[in-house]
């Protein structure tokens, strides 16, 4: 099935094989890490494109999520599926509430601040605890700003791609 790209979010991605028998580690992205399965149908990117993919069964363990797939039949055939990201249709997610985003539609757009300056390109987000983190990357190296509403993030415009922060660019 050929999916447009930008209909897709993705959720996590397989981190590696558990056990013999097909079952594969889960890294998830979701809040909750078991909530990525709360979404069907999932799907696997593979040779670059969209491909349904039948959950079997999932199991949460101490170290994190591990998940059987229909047609994943061993050891093997799961290793060659480390690395895939598995995403959903956008259609699927709910509805967001004003000053809330997915990270994936934050990834790529161009943070400036309040003053003019352009710091870079929104990279990835990660969590630590007490916000979470927008990573920046630029030509020469990378800025981590907290994921502040109104401190540090004062506008989000998806349409043109733009975050707007108050923030010290030599920092």
């Amino acid at each position: 099935m050929s999916v447009q790209p930008e209909a897709m979010v993705v959720l996590g991605k397989v981190s590696g094989a558990f056990g013999v028998k097909g079952w594969v580690k889960i890294h998830s992205y979701t809040e909750n890490m078991a909530d990525i399965f709360t979404y069907q149908p999932l799907y696997f990117k593979i040779s670059q494109e969209w491909q349904i993919v039948k959950l079997v069964d999932y199991q949460q363990q101490a170290k994190g999520l591990v998940a059987k797939f229909e047609h994943v039949l061993d050891r093997d055939i799961a290793i060659k599926l480390t690395g895939t990201e598995i995403a959903v249709l956008r259609s699927q997610l709910p509805s967001l509430e004003d000053d809330e985003y997915y990270w994936s539609d934050l990834e790529g757009l161009t943070v400036r601040t309040i003053t003019g300056t352009v710091l870079g390109k929104v990279d990835h987000l990660f969590e630590t605890g007490a916000n979470d983190v927008l990573v920046v990357k630029h030509a020469t190296g990378e800025h981590w700003l907290p994921w502040v509403m109104g401190a540090v993030i004062k506008h989000v415009d998806l349409a043109a791609s733009l975050i707007e922060v108050d923030w010290n660019p030599d920092f």
